[in-house]
Formats: C-alpha cells, structure tokens, sequence
C-alpha cells in the first residue's frame, strides 16, 4: 500500500531542489493527511490551501428522490461481502446513488452531509479533460494533435516540447515524473513539497525534461493534468476556474459553489483538489452518461465524451498493470474498466470515485477517507457494478 503519510514527512523535510525559497502555504497544509484531521479536511480544503471559488448560478438542476434502501451483497477474493461492511471498511464519507435521474441512495457518515465540499482528489483530472473538450468546440484549441508547446510558450524549452494535447491527454507524454508516494525521491512528492514551500506550479513545469518518446508508454504523471489545465487557461483567455464556472458549473445548474484549490499564486492544482458536493459532482457524471447533452442541448460533443472513455491504444488498455487480475484502462484523464456496459470513472487516492454505466442508467458518487485505497480500485468497481445491478433489477420488478 502506499504510505501517503510519506507525503506529509516530504512536505516537513523536503527542499525543492533548483527552485529560491518562497513565502510558504500555511503551516497547517501538513495536517491535511493527519490520523486525527484527515478526515475533516478531506472536506474543508479551504483550512489547508489558498482557494479560487467556481461560483454556482442561479437556477440549480435537482435530481429527482427516490430514496430507498440498498440491500447489496457482492462477491470479491472468493468471498461474500455485503456493502454495510465495504462502506465501513473503505471509511466511506459519502454513497450517492442516481439511476435514471432519480436519487435511489444518499447516504453521509463520519461528519459529511449533503452540503459538504468534498475534496476530488484526481477526479478533478476527469473535469479538466472535459474543459479540453470544450476548448476544442470553442474553437480555442485546434486539435489533440496540436502541440502543447503551441498554446504555453514557457514549454517550449521543456520534456514537453512538441508534445500532443492527446498524448498528455492520456498519460503518455514522455516526460520524466515519477509518481510513487511511498519514496520520498519520487517527483511527486518533490512537486508536494514544493507547493508546501512556495513554488510556482508554472515554474515546475517548465523545469521538466523529456524521458521518452510521447505516445508510446503509459506513465501515470499527475503533473500532465497541470500542463492541460495550462493549455487551456492560455487557449480561452480565463483561468480553468473561471472556465469551468462558464462551461460546466452554471450551465449544470449545480447546487452549490465550488472551490479549487491553488498554489501560493493563484493557478490552480488542476491535478486534483477541486471541492464540491456530492450532488454536483453527481452532476457532471450525468452530463457524461447522456454523451454531453443536457436537458435536450448539446452542451459537449458526444463524440469527446465517447473518444473521452474509449481507450484508444492497445498499451492503454493496462491489463494486469498495477497487479494480477487488474483490468481497468485508461483514455483521457478517465479509468475504463473492462465490461459490456461501457462503464468509466474518475478515481482519486484515497477513495473518490465518479462511476457512470451507461447501459444501466447509472452514476455513482463516493467519497473516502480510506487508508487501504490503494488495493481496492477493482473491489470498488465490483460494488458498483453489484449496486447497479441491484438498483436496475429493483426497477425492473
């Protein structure tokens, strides 16, 4: 398992290397992993880090309720589990179950409640893939095969010179950043420190250098995210917080205001640490199971939501990749379990999921605080696909 209390240490030890000594985020970023604070600051993010606010509008779009009770069972390592015990097992904070627009389950636990602004960890990835696909219908960006370098300058002496929107876009971009959390060498938790230090996200992207050829190996590199989202802020004129407000949290007539949270400079940590409710996360899931239509309007290309969710390289199919037995691909910022349902999902550490199975009408939200997160990526699939399995049988009787 990774021990991402590693991360804390990093942050308290680490120097960045090659980077002066800044003014450094509050000195209570450090507890934001704690044993006794992790889980009131999964859900005020706010206390730990600067902020930007994704401000709702002023006409929210409510899900119907439906609510009723989950009775679900499953099987995982040759064993019957019941959701009950998996819940409790994964410190789940959140289970928010929508089938066909209606509220089926919502349930809270350990202090969250329908208005807590859950921290996304890398879901936030899947939001700003979306932001790319919107750039692109705007016009703003040419294509996935344009160059990154083309829209951030500052990149042009860096690994991602000559680069591909796409292949940032699906993890394969070559550059040289290793995300391993138990070892405090690794470049992530370098990146972590320095954010806790007072560096500049833009100046650390610049500093990267090339390790490989793009396109070719999947390497799952946080900081990828961090280049889009610069892509983007440079392509549309606004910051992805401004843009996302404008493109998806008004139009979704989500419920609540959002928070992102930033560096020391404003630019927001696009890689994870977006915070919202269940419900408006719920939200952006529905947009996606309805192929980018909203209430009847096109809102995003269907064909980006499909592209979006369909590997579309062999190497990224990732079978047997992280463990034996692992089936779950990737394509842009999205996870793609194998199956005939068309299932996707963003996944953050430690246990934030945004699943959508489109054949059963279903969009799932959870949020964890759950330390063992890091072996239970396909056990949480399994529960999901028992859920809509349970729920879509229900309906049917």
């Amino acid at each position: 398992m990774r021990l991402l209390y590693m991360l804390i240490v990093s942050m308290l030890l680490a120097a960045p290397i090659g980077f002066a000594q800044r003014e450094a985020i509050a000195p209570n970023v450090f507890d934001v992993l704690g044993e006794e604070t992790r889980i009131h600051a999964f859900r005020h993010m706010e206390e730990y880090f600067p902020v930007k606010t994704v401000h709702r509008g002023e006409d929210a779009f409510a899900f119907r309720e439906d609510v009723r009770p989950l009775d679900v069972s499953f099987e995982w390592a040759g064993e019957t589990q019941t959701l009950e015990h998996f819940l409790e097992k994964t410190t789940t904070t959140a289970l928010l179950v929508i089938h066909d627009d209606a509220i089926v389950y919502e349930q809270y636990w350990h202090g969250n409640d329908r208005d807590s602004k859950a921290t996304s960890m890398s879901v936030a990835k899947s939001f700003v893939s979306a932001l790319v696909g919107f750039a692109i219908a705007d016009g703003k960006i040419g294509s996935v095969s344009d160059p990154v370098d083309r829209y951030v300058p500052e990149l042009e002496e860096s690994g991602y010179a000559g680069v591909p929107i796409e292949h940032v876009l699906q993890m394969s971009s070559g550059i040289d950043f290793s995300e391993v959390y138990d070892d405090l060498e690794t470049d992530i938790n370098t990146l972590f420190a320095g954010l806790a230090q007072g560096v500049a996200l833009k100046e650390y992207r610049a500093g990267l250098e090339w390790q490989g050829t793009s396109g070719a190996v999947y390497n799952y590199a946080s900081i990828d995210t961090s280049v889009l989202a610069w892509v983007v802020e440079n392509a549309v004129g606004m910051p992805v917080t401004q843009y996302l407000e404008a493109r998806l949290w008004k139009p979704l007539g989500m419920e609540s205001d959002a928070l992102w949270c930033t560096d020391n400079y404003g630019t927001e940590i696009a890689f994870g640490f977006l915070n919202a409710t269940a419900r408006d996360y719920a939200k952006f899931g529905r947009l996606y199971l309805n192929r980018g239509t909203w209430n009847g309007e096109q809102l995003l290309p269907a064909s980006w939501v499909e592209r979006s969710v369909t590997p579309g390289k062999p190497y990224l199919a990732l079978r047997d990749f992280y463990s034996a037995g692992w089936d779950i691909g990737y394509q842009y910022q999205w996870w793609v379990p194998a199956g005939d349902d068309g299932e996707f999902t963003g996944i953050g550490v430690w246990g934030q999921y945004l699943y959508v199975n489109p054949a059963q009408g279903i969009v799932i939200v959870k949020h964890s605080v759950d330390p063992g997160f890091d072996t239970r990526d396909m056990e949480t699939v399994a529960a999901f696909r028992a859920i809509a399995g349970a729920v879509s049988a229900t309906e049917a009787e």
